[in-house]
């Protein structure tokens, strides 16, 4: 494929994208820093502006710990942009956890509510209000209404939203909502980790992310690893470096023959 060629599909996906969001072509995206991802995000980048949606399975589902890692390391560089929101309806985020990753602890506000109908009535509000860049809000579904109002709040400052899927006091799973108005939708899991040669102990965390859905994008499954976790001198995530790392991109099973995924 020729580069002039090239260019004009790219820029013909960003004015899809930008129909989609509303009509906003000219949105800004916040690039990982490595195309095997970037590539496959509309702008060149995770969208900013709009809300993305975090999934996790098994106890993680209920728990929320990884995808609330994944996801604050994700929203890390925008959070050193202005204040960042956190909706919680239990009353276990731990704040020092999030600032051994790398996240700006000390600009982080918590806020707990009653239900999942508050919690998304807070994140509105949060996400429309001057000064915030980044709202996280954990809810166990959100419908397709309350991710339009969602997104009409991005629009209003440009603040980005981040939304962990999660059954905080367990029981059996609801049914989940037939659409979504997320930008993308991430189903994240733990992946092991690899410590450094000649580094007794644990590496790195690391996340294997599966891009499901991604508007005006193209999905994907990753293993991504936390830059500078733990680290002695945070100062090395704040140059510009992307706090996640893409470790690895997996190829997609449903492409091999079935034979072999049998055999596997």
């Amino acid at each position: 494929m020729s580069g002039f060629r090239a260019k004009g599909l790219a820029a013909l996906r960003a004015k899809i994208a930008a129909i989609e969001a509303g009509g906003r072509e000219d949105s800004e995206s916040l690039p990982f820093g490595d195309l095997r991802i970037d590539a496959r995000l509309p702008g060149g980048g995770l969208p900013l502006g709009r809300w993305h949606e975090f999934v996790a399975e098994g106890m993680e589902a209920e728990t929320g710990a990884c995808a609330a890692a994944f996801a604050a390391l994700m929203a890390a560089p925008l959070a050193r942009r202005g204040e960042a929101v956190w909706i919680v309806r239990r009353d276990d985020l731990y704040a020092p956890g999030l600032a051994g990753l790398g996240f700006p602890a000390d600009r982080l506000v918590q806020v707990c509510a009653r239900d999942d109908a508050e919690a998304l009535g807070v994140m509105e509000d949060a996400l429309a209000t001057a000064g915030v860049a980044a709202v996280f809000t954990e809810v166990e579904a959100v419908d397709l209404v309350a991710g339009r109002r969602l997104q009409l709040a991005c629009e209003k400052r440009g603040a980005t939203g981040f939304l962990l899927r999660r059954r905080p006091f367990g029981g059996t799973r609801g049914a989940e909502a037939t659409g979504s108005a997320a930008a993308t939708r991430w189903r994240v899991a733990p992946a092991p980790s690899e410590p450094a040669v000649g580094e007794p102990g644990l590496g790195p965390p690391r996340w294997r992310a599966v891009l499901e859905r991604c508007r005006g994008g193209r999905g994907g499954e990753f293993v991504f690893e936390a830059v500078g976790a733990f680290t002695r001198n945070p100062e090395e995530v704040r140059d510009g470096t992307h706090p996640l790392r893409l470790v690895a991109e997996l190829g997609d099973r449903e492409l091999a023959p079935a034979e072999f995924r049998r055999s596997a």
